[in-house]
């Protein structure tokens, strides 16, 4: 895989994994909850999501060449585009009025 295709699916999978807190009412996609998940939940399993993507972008950009160093302004853009990613998931399940 190139570093283009790499590049895209972290974007494509950081996009889905943003949303997918807000769009499943189960833990992780997997596990089915008794009650329903409250926003501080929600906002756990999002910064789990973050780990978990951020952990296949490193891990791509080790096949594909040394990876580059991070500092702390790197983990806050790209913390901020995960919850920019997460608006449409949030704005469909908080601001959009569900019938019942």
């Amino acid at each position: 895989m190139n570093q283009t295709a790499s590049v895209w699916l972290v974007v494509m999978l950081a996009l889905l994994m943003a949303n997918m807190p807000f769009v499943s009412n189960r833990l992780f996609a997997v596990y089915a909850l008794r009650s329903s998940k409250n926003l501080a939940v929600r906002l756990a399993e999002l910064l789990v999501w973050y780990l978990v993507v951020g952990g296949v972008g490193l891990y791509l950009e080790q096949r594909n060449g040394q990876i580059a160093p991070q500092g702390w302004e790197f983990y806050a853009i790209t913390g901020t585009l995960f919850l920019t990613f997460a608006f449409p998931g949030f704005t469909y399940r908080y601001l959009f009025k569900h019938r019942s």
